[in-house]
């Protein structure tokens, strides 16, 4: 019965990573530089003195036509010397701005109300936001924008980390294996997820569907944005597989800090639909199965272990070659352990309390 269930779980995982690796796969048009339109990138920072620079550094270098780029840095209430470096860096830089808001929009908290007060001013028909601790490539930009064609209302990208160990490495390919799935699900009109900090959208179908004062609070406001945007059923909602789009982050620090951003997107990811818990549902069976190979022995279940981790690896393989990155074999295996835990462990952590912690707040 152990051996059936596995089977089961695992032609099922195994299917849906077929169908993922599809719809990430597909192409889409692409405007011309001509025809591209006004944009606002926006970064929501707090307490991010140690990250800011080098983010802003990176933005500076974007490459967009003359005059159609402005860059909105919101001080979210940091207590370090956050505002400071921001103001030293852009007093010569009129296409950035700082804004510091002072009130919530409704009952808007924490980033979100950061963004809704960003979003209150920006100019551009286009709107990209990243996060204090990413690097934007030089094309990003003009990259993202170039995907809105006609009725194309969010367009997302891949963010990897930087990988100087395996507990780096294994938090980047965790990334890059959760967005080929978001991709994979996305390109094929059924929206799982997205990530906040390499996320764009028309700012007209933002306002259509009431702006974030107008959604339900949600520790993962790029989810709920998302959704409330594919509700519409009016619009393409596309995440490109474009080496151009990606962007990459610093990894959690520490164990205790990536504790805290995997229950806070367990959380968010509450508000799935049953595709959403579909796919967590299998992935949950296949990786028990897995944990439970030591005491439950059979040479069929080893094969299928073995099957499994082959197939996550050939589904991570082509993504990063075409996102012009390395999979290094030790992170990956780094990762599989780190996989099978948190898939297990995260329902247990989530669905007693949904309290989350994140840059000094608590929701």
């Amino acid at each position: 019965m152990f051996e059936i269930i596995f089977l089961v779980a695992l032609s099922l995982y195994f299917l849906q990573l077929v169908l993922f690796t599809i719809g990430a796969g597909k192409s889409f048009k692409q405007i011309s530089i001509e025809e591209l339109p006004r944009a606002s990138v926006i970064v929501a920072a707090r307490n991010e003195e140690d990250n800011i620079l080098e983010c802003m550094e990176s933005l500076n270098k974007l490459i967009y036509p003359e005059g159609k780029l402005e860059i909105i840095l919101v001080n979210d209430k940091s207590t370090d010397k956050t505002g400071e470096i921001i103001q030293n860096y852009i007093k010569d830089k009129p296409h950035f701005k700082i804004i510091e808001p002072s009130e919530s929009i409704g009952s808007l908290k924490g980033k979100t109300n950061a963004l809704a007060n960003a979003l209150k001013v920006a100019s551009g028909e286009i709107i990209a936001t990243t996060d204090a601790d990413c690097i934007v490539r030089p094309e990003w930009i003009q990259t993202l924008a170039s995907y809105y064609d006609k009725n194309v209302a969010l367009v997302g990208g891949y963010t990897a980390q930087q990988s100087f160990s395996s507990f780096a490495g294994m938090q980047s390919i965790d990334f890059i294996y959760l967005l080929t799935v978001a991709a994979g699900a996305m390109n094929f009109n059924k929206p799982l997820s997205c990530i906040g900090n390499n996320m764009s959208y028309r700012k007209s179908v933002y306002d259509e569907v009431g702006g974030y004062e107008n959604l339900e609070f949600s520790v993962t406001e790029d989810f709920n944005l998302l959704m409330a945007m594919h509700a519409l059923k009016k619009y393409k909602i596309i995440t490109p597989m474009d080496p151009g789009l990606l962007v990459v982050s610093k990894p959690c620090p520490d164990f205790k800090t990536l504790y805290w951003q995997k229950k806070r997107w367990g959380v968010g990811g509450m508000k799935s639909d049953v595709i959403g818990y579909s796919v967590m549902l299998w992935g949950f069976i296949t990786h028990i199965a897995i944990l439970l190979l030591p005491f439950m022995f059979s040479l069929t279940a080893l094969y299928l272990t073995l099957f499994k981790i082959i197939t996550d690896y050939f589904f991570l393989y082509p993504v990063f070659k075409k996102l012009n990155m390395k999979l290094h074999l030790s992170h990956f295996f780094t990762f599989q352990v780190y996989f099978i835990i948190y898939v297990i462990v995260l329902p247990f952590i989530v669905l007693p309390s949904q309290k989350v912690k994140w840059k000094g707040r608590e929701f």
